[in-house]
């Protein structure tokens, strides 16, 4: 077998690049990443609950309410409590957010594409399908 980095070692340094070309585009819509990330998760209808949204995100429930309240008070974000469970809160993206969240993906996706470029169409295409593979399985549980 021949020698090869390890993935972490190799897509460490992209990922702090990636991160670093993000933050200016957040910081130009109001958004955290944390924010950025409930946004996406939201958008995708894929919680309803506060400990929904932490578990889709990865995120200590008890960590993100400062995130929630952030977005929420920009009107970015509803929380209502659950008509079957007072303590839960029911979150959901509002038009604002919605948008905002879209803009923000865009930019930072026109980025993306800027990168990929470097890449033949075959590696690109290659890249995006293994990547989502990967994606895939690391969120599966166990």
């Amino acid at each position: 077998m021949t020698s090869r980095r390890d993935l972490a070692e190799m897509l460490h340094p992209l990922l702090r690049s990636l991160v670093a070309a993000e933050r200016p585009v957040l910081a130009a819509h109001g958004v955290s990443m944390w924010g950025y990330a409930v946004l996406g998760a939201l958008d995708d209808g894929s919680v309803r609950t506060q400990a929904a949204l932490a578990d889709a995100i990865g995120a200590d429930k008890t960590r993100i309410i400062g995130t929630l309240d952030t977005l929420q008070a920009a009107g970015l974000i509803t929380r209502e409590p659950d008509p079957r469970d007072r303590r839960a809160r029911i979150l959901a993206i509002t038009g604002a957010g919605r948008e905002i969240r879209r803009s923000v993906r865009a930019e930072i996706q026109a980025g993306e594409e800027r990168l990929l470029a470097h890449l033949p169409e075959a590696d690109r295409r290659g890249f995006l399908r293994a990547l989502h593979a990967l994606h895939r399985l690391a969120r599966q549980p166990g």
